[in-house]
């Protein structure tokens, strides 16, 4: 616990340095991680949607 605290304090102190290239790395790594998610929910919505229209149709 100790070694995440001053990972932690470390990390705080260095902020100072954090570039515009960090920060737009980052928001890119968020909008591909954003687009593989959505990219998952369209391949497996349809599946999703179809099997609780029939558990829906079979329980009525």
């Amino acid at each position: 616990m100790r070694h995440l605290t001053d990972l932690a304090v470390r990390l705080h102190e260095e902020e100072d340095g954090f570039s515009t290239a960090e920060l737009l790395g980052n928001a890119a790594l968020g909008v591909v991680a954003l687009v593989v998610i959505w990219a998952a929910l369209q391949a497996l919505g349809l599946d999703i949607v179809e099997f609780i229209r029939g558990q829906l149709v079979a329980g009525g």
